[in-house]
């Protein structure tokens, strides 16, 4: 319930008083703070130094892939204010956080931090920074690194997302 409230409160926060592109990218700036905030924030409030780790690298993993993708694949952003558009760092940030949060302590952390996560896309695209692709692109590269770096707190129950050339789906493992 508190998960519920939280996000609530970020969405709130984070909705752009005007519809202009300013409003959007600020909003996209709030969402992207708190999901960060709240993956490092929630596992130490809670003693899980481990957790805080694992998220800490998640991000970092996260940002480091995002920055070497930016410099190398050279694509303009919809406001022609520099060549940087793909992919997106705060969708990337945003959703990296959000699986983690997911991963070390489910879905009911999870499905708020993923809204807030996709609000941030959303907001990326309005602002006029980002392409949707760009946007679907970070949000890979942050889930991605969430749920590979991240283990749960509680192992009784793992899954884990693959994909290749041929297809793609999860793994499950249930300990009783």
């Amino acid at each position: 319930m508190r998960a519920v409230l939280f996000a609530s409160s970020l969405l709130a926060v984070a909705s752009p008083a005007r519809a202009d592109e300013a409003a959007w990218g600020k909003a996209s700036d709030i969402g992207r703070d708190g999901l960060v905030i709240a993956a490092l924030a929630v596992p130490a409030v809670q003693g899980d130094w481990e957790g805080a780790g694992q998220s800490a690298v998640a991000i970092a993993i996260t940002r480091g892939t995002t920055d070497i993708l930016k410099e190398s694949i050279s694509e303009e952003r919809p406001d022609h204010s520099n060549d940087r558009s793909f992919p997106s760092g705060h969708t990337s940030m945003s959703f990296a956080a959000a699986a983690s949060l997911e991963k070390r302590y489910g879905w009911q952390v999870g499905i708020p931090a993923h809204a807030v996560a996709a609000f941030v896309g959303v907001a990326r695209v309005k602002a006029d920074k980002h392409f949707w692709h760009d946007v679907i692109a970070g949000a890979a590269i942050g889930e991605a690194a969430g749920w590979l770096v991240v283990s749960k707190r509680n192992d009784r129950v793992r899954w884990l997302p693959w994909g290749d050339a041929h297809g793609a789906g999860a793994m499950v493992q249930l300990n009783f």
